[in-house]
């Protein structure tokens, strides 16, 4: 089966900037080649992300609301925690992902963090979206060129998407800022590599699940209501909403790692 035109450009941008990895020495393009190249570059890179899917744009929106929504949060790794709960009351199958993975001799170790949902397709296949709050930050470099900046400033600061949508993306960023590295005459680190910095979101991972968090009512409200009787585990699920807030860090202890 032959590559789709996007396929090409991305193979063509990739095979340019990393031609040095051969015992050839690597062409120096003209300033006109260089300008039409990074141009290419950055219509491909929109329109792999304006390429959204109405369940990606669904799930960007409210991860968007819920992010500033947590604006006083310091710590990312809570952010992550409390905007996957706030996906699954929504009804998503959210979970937090940790992902690790072994030094090699081309690649060191490392873990990362980050959400991701299962949903259905119209087919009835299941997608995994990954949701990402840290992902422009994943690409910024010391000292980058103008037209590496340029580009990665196209990066949405949350991602939503599918595997293949990142896969390119992520092909795309990591060949740019090797170019721009070497037009600074900086070294090339292996952490700049697209095979690692696909590691963070490809490889294996841990899902840390919760019970799906419905609602909860607390104690004085079960006495309130007239539900003495029951324990709190029997009426899980029946708090009315748009009280959510109660209960959120008490459910963390009821975790459980899952591999995926």
């Amino acid at each position: 089966m032959g590559m789709s035109e996007e396929e090409m450009l991305v193979q063509m941008v990739h095979d340019f900037i990393e031609s040095d990895a051969s015992s050839m020495p690597t062409p120096i393009p003209s300033s006109s080649q260089a300008f039409s190249l990074h141009h290419h570059t950055c219509l491909l890179l929109e329109g792999i992300l304006g390429s959204a899917t109405d369940a990606e744009m669904e799930v960007f929106e409210k991860a968007v609301k819920y992010v500033r929504e947590m604006g006083d949060e310091r710590k990312k790794s809570c952010v992550k925690k409390r905007l996957m709960m706030k996906l699954r009351m929504d009804g998503y199958q959210a979970s937090l992902c940790r992902s690790s993975w072994v030094a090699t001799l081309e690649c060191p170790g490392g873990d990362y963090e980050y959400v991701d949902i299962v949903m259905a397709e119209e087919n009835g296949a299941s997608c995994r979206l990954i949701v990402d709050i840290d992902f422009r930050s994943q690409f910024e470099l010391a000292r980058p060129t103008s037209a590496y900046t340029q580009l990665s400033n196209i990066l949405p600061p949350i991602f939503v998407g599918k595997e293949e949508k990142l896969k390119k993306v992520v092909s795309l960023l990591c060949s740019a800022a090797q170019q721009s590295l070497k037009e600074r005459g900086l070294h090339i680190p292996p952490w700049r590599k697209s095979s690692y910095m696909q590691s963070k979101w490809l490889s294996c991972c841990q899902k840390v699940s919760t019970i799906p968090y419905l609602n909860i009512l607390s104690t004085k409200e079960l006495f309130q209501t007239g539900m003495s009787g029951f324990s709190q585990a029997e009426v899980r699920g029946s708090r009315p909403k748009g009280r959510q807030g109660s209960g959120l860090s008490s459910q963390f202890s009821d975790l459980s790692i899952n591999c995926c």
